[in-house]
């Protein structure tokens, strides 16, 4: 996986140490700071982003998450791959800033915002995520959830 990781199809070899870019994108994603507010103890955040932007163009933060997905399932004595899923929504409330082509009004909670659909194995771990707006109905979330995973 690291190799693939380490190739690129031109221009010059990457700068900063591989381990310290990725660390970054954790710290990122652990505590959901912008890009440009990352501490000066990673790489600068425009190297760290041109890497994400690279990366998740080829898939491999989903890679990585499958794969990982599926050790945990056999240190834990199941099958890598999932037989089966759990299908849950939730609402969350939107800012005033979210755009309104992105944010709906559920009625039955009486929540504007966005809609998240997650897919979990059986034991809990994440399989799939899709955000609708919230004024879409959970079974129509599914539709698009299940569409996603396959």
């Amino acid at each position: 996986m690291m190799a693939e990781l380490r190739r690129s199809p031109g221009g010059a070899p990457m700068s900063h140490d591989l381990r310290a870019v990725l660390d970054a994108i954790g710290y990122l994603t652990r505590y959901g700071i912008e890009w440009r507010a990352l501490p000066a103890d990673f790489p600068p955040w425009a190297g760290v982003y041109a890497f994400f932007e690279r990366w998740s163009e080829r898939g491999g933060p989903r890679r990585l998450a499958d794969r990982l997905r599926g050790r945990i399932r056999v240190a834990c004595g199941r099958a890598e791959l999932p037989t089966a899923a759990v299908i849950d929504a939730q609402t969350v409330r939107g800012a005033d800033t979210v755009a309104a082509a992105s944010s709906g009004y559920d009625a039955g909670k009486k929540t504007k915002g966005r809609k998240r659909n997650i897919a979990t194995d059986s034991l809990g771990l994440l399989l799939m995520v899709t955000v609708t707006a919230a004024g879409v109905q959970d079974r129509d979330g599914a539709h698009r959830l299940l569409g996603a995973a396959a």
